[in-house]
Formats: C-alpha cells, structure tokens, sequence
C-alpha cells in the first residue's frame, strides 16, 4: 500500500481516514489498521464507495509481529494511536527497521526525544524518514520559519535572528486522547526532575546540545508583557512548548541554516489598545488555572467529570467553525524584517490537523522524487519542506511571506 492509517478507529484517526478518503488521488493504495477488525470494518463502511476496497489490517502497539506486518505493507504509516509516549516508540522501531517512511501527531517533548535517542541513527542508515509532530503542532510554525528563511536567502538579507510566530486567532476544541497524553506527560516531570529539566530545556530536541548557541533566556512566555519590538501586548501559546523544540531541531539538523544566532518564540497576540492587557490577561488566566488544576489531584478528578474521554472530540459543527490564523515576524542580521501568515479554517487540532497529517503523508507517499534529501528522526521542515507547503496550499491553507521594510 501507499499509506495506511494506524489507530483509524479513534477520534482523529477516523478523521484522517475520512480526509483520505475524500482527498486522496483514486490510485493511492490506502489501508486501515487497529487493534479490531470489526470496528475497522465500521469505520471503512462509514467512508462510503472511496474506500469500500480498502484492506484492514489488524495491529496492536504492544505486538511487535503485528507492527513489522504492518510496516512491511505500506510505504508509509500515518499514526494517530496515542498517547505516543508509552505507545509509539515500537511502531518507530518497525518502520525503521522495514525502511518504511513513518508520521504521526505527536506533541510530547519526552517522547519524540526518546525517538531520536533510539531510532535517528538507524532511520539514517536505511533511509527512513520518521517525521513527528504533523498536526497543527507543529507544521504551521515549522513551515512558516522555513518560508523566512527561503525568502531571506533569496534576497541575499541575511541569517534569521529574533523570529516570533504571533497567534492571532485560535478557535477549537480538546480531544480525550489530546488530554490524555498531556496528563501523562505532566505527571512524568512532576515525578521526575531529570525529566522536567529535558521538558523545560529549549533545545531539548537538539541534535546536539552541546553545539547549541547560548543566546541568553529562551523560555517559553509565563505570562502577558508588552512587546515593544511587535507594538503589542502578548500572553502564552499553550503549543510553543513543542514548537518552538521541533522549529530549533530544524534550524540544527540544516547545520543551523536558519542562522547561529536564531532566536525563536511563540506568543499569542493581542493588540495595543488601551483594553489590550486586559484582554490579555483574561486570556491568560483561564490557561493558567487549567494547567494548575491539573496538576493537583482532586482539581484533576473535578476536572475529569467534564473534560472529553479518550475516543471524545469536538462535533462535526464545532470542527467546521474553528479555525486559526498566525503570524511569523523575523528581523535578519542586515536589519531586513519579514513577517509569514498561516491559516486554515476548521478546528485546528481536528479538522485542520486531518487536512496537514493527510497531505504530509501522500507527500511521503507520492512525491519522494521532490522531497529532502534527509534521513531519520527529522522534522516536518527537514523532511517534506515546500512539497507540504504546496500540497497545504493547494488544499485551501494560506501560506504567505513577505517583506516589511527595505
């Protein structure tokens, strides 16, 4: 087969085969795999005549026989079975090791660190691309740094030096196995010092940390402040956590193309009128509250009773009336600013995440002759670049850059 969604049962994974389904060239050889044939069978019936032929393959995380199967019958293995921390480092392993290109929607710093440390070498060796993080974490901020980075070597301005993605609209909802990979995570480097210190470090995904530059303080933002350089005020993005990791990771494995001196952050925006801290706040708050309340256990059990189980999401109308929109500034080493726009509409981590995971798996799948040279435990810049950037365009996501000032 082409491509095969692994964890086409659940919540997102029906939504990706749905996309393929809909989108996917009548050619492309596309399969669906889970732990139960029965619910496979289901979910294919629910796709209508597109993917009435379409094999089911029966495969379970804790199988290794049933994995190799599994990566040895595509070319490429879209997962959605999380939480990938405790689930996904065996599918890595077989597709690594049946040279089967590999991508998934992971957002946990431990886990995809466990990945390199265990697979980017022999994904190197037998010319696999393991490529995480093709959701809305984190595509659009991957791509977008990527774009600046194009633009400015075009016009010969310069190394990237302070870049800031700006959120400036974000509306969707919470999946059950989005909370419950969080939760995970959180209660790892509660327990754990060695673990929250790899969390907090902002080159914890770094080819080599040692080589890293010291650029002074680059943690996440904790809380609202004025921007002066972007003329606004500016509070926390829940996702810069992950991102900002994974667009690092991809400065360093192009040999720090982007620039030795390459600041990265991700804020979300709110204007600079007199209501903008305010607003700020307001927005900031509720976050702050959440990530507090689950961290304490009875607040957690409170919030357990109303939050979406695993298998849970946003309904179909929710989904259709979300949508985000961000805004990517860089200011070069000649003093050239540029800024890139990205935006889609649909929930961002569902509707929209369905459209980037789909699309970043047929590039793999179809478009091998145009992809990176790269090999390994890559990321979404590194391994599928400007081919995603196109196949996102052609499917009615915006991706525009341009330059400010002379």
């Amino acid at each position: 087969m082409d491509v095969v969604v692994f964890g086409a049962t659940g919540f997102v994974g029906r939504l990706v085969a749905r996309y393929l389904a809909d989108h996917a060239p009548r050619a492309v050889r596309v399969g669906l795999a889970g732990r139960s044939a029965e619910r496979l069978g289901d979910v294919r019936t629910q796709l209508g005549a597109a993917a009435s032929s379409w094999p089911l393959l029966v495969a379970d995380s804790s199988d290794p026989s049933s994995l190799a199967e599994l990566a040895n019958a595509t070319q490429v293995v879209a997962t959605t079975a999380g939480p990938y921390r405790p689930h996904g480092l065996k599918v890595v392993e077989a597709c690594v090791t049946a040279g089967t290109d590999y991508v998934d929607l992971a957002g946990e710093v431990l886990f995809i660190r466990d990945s390199i440390d265990g697979y980017h070498d022999l994904g190197a060796r037998t010319g696999t691309r393991i490529v995480h993080s093709c959701g809305v974490d984190s595509i659009p901020s991957d791509l977008a740094v990527l774009l600046l980075h194009q633009a400015a070597l075009a016009d010969g301005a310069g190394d990237l030096e302070d870049t800031t993605l700006v959120v400036r609209a974000f509306k969707g909802g919470l999946s059950g196995g989005t909370l419950v990979s969080g939760k995970l995570q959180l209660d790892e480097v509660r327990a754990n010092a060695q673990l929250r210190k790899v969390v907090e470090d902002p080159y914890a995904l770094s080819p080599e940390r040692a080589a890293e530059p010291e650029l002074g303080d680059e943690r996440d933002l904790a809380w609202i402040k004025h921007d002066d350089d972007l003329g606004m005020w500016v509070g926390p993005f829940a996702m810069a956590g992950i991102n900002t990791r994974v667009v690092r990771r991809s400065n360093a494995l192009r040999n720090w193309a982007y620039g030795r001196r390459f600041r990265y952050r991700e804020v979300t925006g709110f204007g600079a009128g007199r209501a903008a801290p305010v607003k700020a706040a307001a927005a900031s708050i509720p976050f702050m509250t959440f990530m507090a309340g689950m961290s304490f256990g009875p607040s957690r059990a409170l919030l357990d009773r109303v939050l979406p189980a695993p298998g849970e999401g946003p309904s179909e109308k929710k989904r259709r009336a979300g949508h985000f929109r961000m805004e990517v500034h860089t200011r070069t080493s000649t003093g050239a600013r540029y800024v890139s726009q990205v935006a889609a509409q649909g929930d961002p981590g569902y509707a929209a995440t369905s459209v980037i995971l789909g699309e970043s798996a047929l590039s793999l799948a179809l478009d091998r002759d145009r992809l990176p040279p790269a090999a390994g435990v890559l990321t979404p810049a590194t391994a599928i670049g400007s081919v995603l950037v196109d196949r996102l365009r052609a499917a009615g996501d915006t991706f525009t850059t341009q330059r400010v000032n002379q």
